[in-house]
């Protein structure tokens, strides 16, 4: 019996679990979340990966954040603003500036803004927002709208 999970951030109820297969696993896309606070990032890590087809990696190390991106090369990195060492906005430009990384699309999550805000299109250093507490389908959409297309083969 496939088990149901509900989002604490939003109240919605995702897709049953289910196991996939070697091939299945990759054309999953990679996300990598970078936050300070390990709980959140395992629950919308969790959450990802139950309701699309997701590969998610978490750093809780901001300062680590550039090389855990080098060796996952993520589609997609989803970075907090606020954490301790290094905020967001500096890692942001680091990324930025980074050969390797540069072209990968970064969105922010942030408890500064408000939903209203964020559902605007509101861009921090011209990135993407997605307010807290994170609303799952939010999270989906503007990672679906922020994935570099894949080469068709």
């Amino acid at each position: 019996m496939a088990q149901r999970v509900t989002s604490l951030a939003c109240g919605a109820e995702l897709p049953p679990v289910e196991r996939v297969s070697g091939s299945e696993a990759k054309t999953k896309r990679r996300i990598l979340i970078v936050d300070d606070d390990a709980n959140s990032t395992h629950l919308v890590k969790i959450l990802l990966e139950r309701s699309g087809p997701y590969l998610v990696l978490e750093e809780n190390d901001a300062a680590k954040a550039d090389q855990t991106a080098h060796n996952f090369k993520p589609d997609v990195i989803l970075l907090d603003i606020v954490m301790p060492k290094i905020d967001g906005g500096e890692l942001a430009t680091q990324i930025e500036a980074d050969r390797e990384l540069h072209d990968t699309p970064i969105i922010f999550l942030t408890a500064l803004v408000t939903h209203s805000e964020a559902k605007s299109g509101l861009h921090i250093q011209g990135h993407p927002v997605v307010a807290k507490p994170i609303s799952i389908p939010e999270l989906i959409d503007a990672i679906e709208k922020h994935l570099p297309a894949r080469a068709e083969c």
